[in-house]
């Protein structure tokens, strides 16, 4: 209970990677060089780089405009793909990719 009041009001961000998942503080005001958001960033625990906009992997080859209308890289039209197959499904909340092992179709964001 403690550690949660040190957030009371701050955005919460997680790391996107599954086997990780850290939670970390995201600082809306800050902005980077020329004015622009902070977009790359690096988890505290892992030490991977990610999108603090997109809440992805970091994405090195397309802005995050182009990310979000669906510019991939190969790597992440594979990654789609397979998630189809396995019939994973997004958190409405964060976006974050979950697989249904059993019980409801109700999904809780992490």
């Amino acid at each position: 209970a403690l550690c949660e009041s040190m957030f009371v009001g701050a955005r919460r961000t997680y790391c996107p990677f599954p086997d990780c998942s850290e939670m970390m503080v995201a600082d809306d005001d800050e902005e980077g060089d020329g004015g622009k958001p902070v977009t790359q960033s690096q988890c505290q625990v892992c030490r991977r780089l990610f999108c603090a906009q997109c809440a992805v992997r970091w994405h090195a080859d397309v802005d995050c405009a182009a990310y979000k209308r669906g510019d991939r890289s190969r790597e992440d039209l594979m990654l789609m793909e397979m998630a189809r197959e396995k019939k994973w499904r997004r958190c409405p909340k964060c976006d974050f990719s979950v697989a249904k092992r059993d019980g409801c179709l109700h999904i809780i964001c992490r």
